[in-house]
């Protein structure tokens, strides 16, 4: 199986201006090498066929993206309206300034097929193509945004996939994100 680093992920996972919420000590060529080179510890279904979650223990020091949220660490949540890339449309986000997260124990790699990145628009050579990556302590899928269930509904013209939301799964990311949000720094 070979896996190739969607132009889609690297500006998400490796900007120009390096960030501290991003993939740290290694560059995007080093990170496709290791996805094609080791074996990850398990692989999870995603939410649809076409998706695959290839869990890695992380080998850098890039911390974990999700952070819950406390009476703490309230006051440090901000909001914005963002787009992903310039085709698509803001949608409202929040995020932490001014945390300090611990190091992810695991890297868990979000993987399209070719014939799916084919149907959105990205022609690759590779079996499978990443597209995000999650930075977590445990070796479990953190929950898509709602924002990002509803964006793949509304289907490839709007930036998504085409999948139809499910309920259920809604449900469960708007309770984990209600009590979570990502951090920047």
């Amino acid at each position: 199986m070979s896996i190739f680093l969607t132009d889609f992920a690297r500006p998400r996972l490796f900007p120009r201006e390096p960030r501290r919420n991003t993939i740290q000590d290694i560059t995007p060529e080093q990170f496709e090498r290791h996805l094609n080179e080791n074996p990850p510890l398990k692989v999870l279904d995603g939410y649809a066929p076409f998706c695959k979650l290839h869990v890695h223990r992380n080998w850098t020091r890039t911390r974990c993206l999700a952070v819950p949220i406390t009476d703490a660490n309230r006051h440090l949540l901000r909001s914005g309206y963002e787009a992903r890339t310039q085709d698509e449309l803001p949608v409202l986000v929040r995020w932490f300034e001014g945390l300090d997260p611990p190091v992810a124990e695991y890297l868990i790699v979000i993987l399209y097929s070719r014939e799916q990145l084919a149907k959105e628009g990205t022609a690759i050579d590779a079996d499978w193509g990443v597209v995000g990556c999650m930075y977590t302590a445990e070796p479990v899928e953190t929950p898509m945004a709602p924002i990002t269930m509803m964006r793949n509904a509304l289907g490839v013209e709007e930036g998504g996939s085409g999948v139809p939301l499910d309920r259920e799964a809604y449900r469960r990311s708007v309770e984990f994100w209600s009590a979570h949000a990502n951090w920047r720094g």
